[in-house]
């Protein structure tokens, strides 16, 4: 199948042609005829399948067939997601998609000023790309208004609950029409979805392509058991490795993000960071320069797991394993994505062995052990601590699963 026989307007598909988008993927295939038909849709997909296409495109359609111009401060169409990063990221894509249109797409996030925003919002806009908390204060200043907003697009939605944003959904969502389509998108199903689901969406179509929380095929992963203090001086082994290619290396707090970025770049390589406590221009100046290759290593909080779309991306680091098991799955999509084959390694100190059996009951198999040897729980409880003995775990990939009685051997100490 291709993209003309899914009945998008000729324009929308010549510019997906000239884009190099050839062939729909699985997502795009099942979700873009039923929202065409104007089905509420829950589209259940990995990272890195063309979700943004599988709802962006029956959008566009729709709104290229609405004839006038939208009302002052009104937008017909409305996309929500739960970072800057992955709003931006859907702005550049619609309007690709768009190009040689009249179709008007608009961004409203935090950190950028609210007055610019507002007087882009004054004529009104097709499609308005927007994290939940920068919508909420446009429409408390009245600088926006959602009565005639017949669409509606949930983007990552389960990052939008971990992130706390259910109470401001349920302050924006009823100020749209009940006569309204609404689509919802996301990898993971957490339970409040269903929720969300029975709330705002009327008799959807559910589209599964891979069982919540299942990474991407073509991922390579391992888990590394090693010292928390001795998993820097792992990285960079790794990293050395492979300097000519993008990696991004994920840390659990903002402090420690920074701190790790200012390490990778002493030991000589090109690095930079993104957390919460970055401004908006820097985070996309980081962002610019990773796309763009002129930074090889990108360190980030979750804040980043759901707005970094780089194909080129080869490597991701779980440095710090998330607390949220969840995320691990959102992390390591960032590689392998379009097609293309990547690796996931993780690292897991004594204390992060909970974490990691989280996040294997999620993707439900084990991890292969790339190197040491799986923390021992002590006699009557207590954090997990390494078996005393000689040897050590090899590094090759592909070994053992985590969740295996570990041999009584020492882990490997990371150089």
């Amino acid at each position: 199948m291709d993209f003309d026989m899914l009945g998008l307007p000729p324009r929308l598909a010549q510019n997906l042609t000239d884009l190099g988008i050839n062939e729909p993927t699985p997502i795009q295939t099942k979700a873009i005829p039923e929202a065409m038909n104007g089905r509420d849709v829950m589209g259940l997909a990995q990272t890195g399948t063309g979700k943004t296409a599988a709802f962006g495109l029956p959008l566009l359609s729709a709104i290229l067939r609405m004839e006038g111009r939208p009302a002052p401060k009104s937008a017909r169409g409305l996309v929500l997601a739960p970072t800057r990063e992955l709003a931006g990221q859907i702005l550049d894509n619609l309007r690709a998609y768009a190009a040689g249109t009249q179709v008007r797409c608009e961004l409203v996030v935090g950190g950028a000023s609210l007055n610019r925003q507002e007087q882009r919002l004054a004529k009104g806009v097709d499609i308005l790309v927007a994290t939940p908390g920068r919508l909420i204060d446009l429409l408390e200043r009245k600088a926006v208004r959602l009565d005639l907003t017949g669409y509606l697009v949930l983007d990552e939605a389960d990052q939008m609950l971990d992130m706390g944003f259910i109470h401001a959904l349920r302050k924006i969502l009823p100020r749209l029409p009940e006569e309204r389509q609404t689509m919802l998108f996301s990898a993971t199903m957490p339970k409040l979805m269903t929720e969300i689901a029975n709330s705002y969406l009327d008799n959807p179509v559910r589209i599964e392509t891979a069982p919540p929380g299942k990474p991407a095929d073509k991922i390579d992963q391992s888990v590394h058991f090693v010292e928390q203090t001795d998993k820097t001086g792992l990285l960079i082994d790794m990293l050395d490795k492979h300097r000519d290619e993008s990696a991004l290396v994920f840390a659990r707090t903002k402090h420690g993000a920074e701190r790790l970025m200012k390490t990778l770049d002493k030991a000589g390589f090109s690095a930079a960071s993104i957390h919460g406590n970055k401004s908006q221009g820097q985070r996309d100046r980081a962002l610019k320069g990773f796309r763009t290759g002129n930074l090889r290593v990108l360190v980030a909080t979750d804040v980043a797991a759901r707005g970094i779309d780089v194909p080129e991306v080869r490597h991701v680091y779980n440095f710090d394993l998330p607390n949220v098991p969840d995320n691990y799955v959102h992390r390591i999509g960032r590689t392998a994505r379009a097609g293309r084959d990547g690796a996931a390694i993780a690292f897991c100190a004594p204390a992060e062995m909970g974490e990691l059996r989280d996040i294997e009951k999620v993707m439900g198999k084990a991890i292969p052990v790339g190197g040491g040897e799986p923390w021992a729980a002590p006699r009557g409880g207590g954090a997990p601590q390494k078996r005393r003995g000689g040897g050590g775990g090899g590094n090759g990939g592909g070994g053992k699963p985590a969740s295996r009685r570990p041999r009584r051997s020492r882990p490997r100490r990371a150089a």
